[in-house]
Formats: C-alpha cells, sequence, structure tokens
C-alpha cells in the first residue's frame, strides 16, 4: 500500500501563501485518487481538495479560488499552494489517498500521512 508523508506546514501571515508538499511511497499516486483533509479544532474533519489521475480537481467551497491541488506524478507528489490563507484554515493538514472518488465524497480515505499544522495569525 502506499505510505504518504506531509510536509510545508508552518506558521504564516493573515493573507500569505504556503505550500505543502506529500511525497508518496510504496505506490504510485497515479492509481489513486488523492487529496488534503484537515482536522480543526472543535471542528468536523474537512475534504479541502481532491484530484483524479485523469487532472480533474475538486475543492471544498471554503478555499476555492485561494487553494491550488497539483500532483507530480514523475516524482510521486502530491502538492497543495495555499494562498490568501486565512485564520480559519488553521488546523492539521492531512494528505490522503483513495481507491475510489466516492471515498473522498464521503471523507473516508484508504490512507492518510500523520498530518502536518498550519497556524495563521
Amino acid at each position: 500500500h502506499v505510505q504518504l508523508v506531509e510536509s510545508g506546514g508552518g506558521s504564516v501571515q493573515v493573507g500569505g501563501p504556503l505550500r505543502l508538499s506529500c511525497v508518496a511511497s510504496g505506490d504510485t499516486i497515479g492509481r489513486y485518487c488523492m487529496g488534503w483533509f484537515r482536522q480543526i479544532p472543535d471542528k468536523e474533519r474537512e475534504g479541502v481538495a481532491g484530484i483524479e489521475s485523469d487532472g480533474s480537481t475538486g475543492y471544498a467551497d471554503s478555499v476555492k479560488g485561494r487553494f491550488t491541488i497539483s500532483q507530480d506524478s514523475a516524482k510521486n507528489i502530491l502538492y497543495l499552494q495555499m494562498h490568501s490563507l486565512k485564520p480559519e484554515d488553521t488546523g492539521m493538514y492531512y494528505c490522503a489517498a483513495y481507491t475510489a472518488l466516492s471515498r473522498w465524497f464521503e471523507g473516508r480515505p484508504n490512507y492518510a500521512g500523520q498530518g502536518t499544522q498550519v497556524t495563521v495569525s
């Protein structure tokens, strides 16, 4: 199965950018629907962005126009470019792999990393 390791989190000022990376090993990300979800304290887990093997993408309404998901299949890396960050974006961000798009919509990843913390203030 695929192993996922996130990086790139940190503290950033309101309005600033941040790019998260997720290095995959053990399998090819092109075989999965890939995505990012976040866990914000006192809130339910939220699917932030997803990308299918054909490159089509989807975003939560809360991040549309500010976040961009992409992947480098040759390097087996998933990215999340974030702009215009807000305090409400603060949370733990997880990279995830889904064996079916339906699982992304359902918030049921097959595999997920350990997460990387994003703090916006």
